[in-house]
Formats: structure tokens, sequence, C-alpha cells
């Protein structure tokens, strides 16, 4: 995040997971700490033996004292001015939920295939997904106290806040995709499950639910504009259909 796009008068905070990790996470970041504190930034770098997104959250929730709350995954690039925006739709007192502009962004010519038409589905273009980061302010994180053992964090935590209460803000941050066919099949079976444990143990919450239809007008010119891209994003789809779910929710990038 460049200085120049935050506002002075609000502090910092950034709490970093270094969740089962068997790499140098932890201390790559552990090594940014005097350039946070010549900012006046706090920096934490917490490691945890075990894996566990959910418990990861509850980690960083437990250690920050800040209001606002920013969860951001650990592959996901921001745009400098994202976080100053996220901060001035935030400070409001009513409950709100936040989250960028995103761009899926894949390297194989499978997954972009598939990220073209993925971009285009309604729900991605015209409303507030907020796959790989998602922001809330005090009065919002007060809807939930520990994060439940689920598969889909975000989508219990949007579900969370009516249409009226997410705000998307324009600035953009890029969140990259599973690489090959296999891998987008696992990924979008765990998105998914994801999505269907959230209706039957929180049904209450899909009422807050704004996903718009995908009609079969607007599949169709997808199909006549990119032959390729719509026959893997459907082929895909058919994948998750007819393969039986195997357990295994690891994110496969």
């Amino acid at each position: 995040m460049c200085a120049s796009h935050w506002p002075d008068e609000a502090p910092v905070e950034v709490i970093v997971i270094a969740n089962g990790c068997r790499d140098d996470t932890a201390e790559r970041a552990r090594a940014k700490t005097p350039a946070f504190a010549q900012r006046g930034w706090t920096l934490q770098v917490l490691e945890r033996q075990e894996g566990g997104k959910l418990a990861a959250l509850d980690a960083g929730d437990a250690a920050a004292s800040g209001a606002t709350r920013v969860y951001l995954d650990a592959d996901v690039i921001v745009a400098p001015e994202l976080l100053s925006q996220l901060h001035e739709v935030l400070s409001c007192p009513e409950p709100r939920y936040a989250s960028g502009t995103v761009n899926i962004t894949a390297r194989s010519a499978v997954s972009r295939a598939y990220a073209r038409i993925w971009r285009q589905v309604p729900f991605m273009a015209q409303c507030v997904p907020g796959c790989g980061v998602f922001a809330v302010n005090a009065a919002g994180r007060g809807r939930w106290g520990c994060f439940p053992d689920i598969i889909s964090d975000d989508t219990f935590v949007r579900l969370n806040f009516t249409p009226d209460e997410r705000v998307g803000v324009p600035a953009r941050y890029d969140w990259p995709i599973a690489e090959g066919f296999d891998r987008l099949v696992r990924v979008r079976r765990r998105q998914d499950a994801g999505v269907a444990e959230i209706e039957s143990r929180y049904p209450a919450l899909v009422a807050n639910d704004d996903k718009p239809a995908f009609s079969a007008s607007d599949k169709l010119a997808m199909a006549l504009r990119d032959p390729l891209g719509f026959a893997v994003y459907t082929g895909v789809a058919l994948s998750v259909r007819l393969r039986p779910a195997s357990g295994d929710w690891s994110r496969g990038r």
C-alpha cells in the first residue's frame, strides 16, 4: 500500500497470519516491521502450526484492535488506493460490508479462457462478490462472533449484509484462480459446496442474496462471442455435476 493514498490521521494495523506455513512467510513479513514503524503503523506476525483458514481469521480478529477489518487472502494483489477507499466507505455508524473491483487473473490457457467468461457472469460483473478481499466496519463485524467452521467464509460474511449494506469501490485488486482444468473443477466444486452449506445451515441469510439471473440469452451471447471460453467454463460446470465430491477442499493453486 502506498502511503500517499492513506489519510494521515487514520492508524494502520496489519496482522499477518502464517497459517501452517512451511516457507519463509513469517520471516519475510517481519522484515517489513521497521518500514511500518517509520510510518507510525503497526505490524504483527502470528505463526500457527496448524492450518485452517477460519481459525486463522479468528486469531487475527483476537489480535486486532482496529474497528474496521479488512480480510485479505495471501495471494491477492491490491491497487495502492484500495484500502483508503475501503476505509472511507466503512467510516460510518451503520453496518457496512465493502470490497474492491475484482480482476480475475490466470496464467494457463485453460484458466484464462475460464476467467474470460467468469468475469462476465452477472454475479461477478454486477454485484460485490468479495472473493479474496472483503471488509466490514465495527457495526458490521458485530453481526457474528467467531467464524463458523464452514467452507465459504466470504459467502457467509457477504450474506450477513443486505444488498443495500454492501458497497463496491472502484479500486481494483488481482485475484488469481486455479490453474488447469482439473484444479478449476476441484475449486468450483468447493465453491458450490460452500454455497450449499450456507443455504443448509443458515437459511435466514439466503434472503440477503442478490445474485442476478444468468439467462439463456446471456449464455448464448457469451458463447457466440467467445466459443472457447464458454466451452471451458461450461465444461468445468458439467464436470462438477458429473464427478462425485471427493471431500478435498484445497484451493488447488
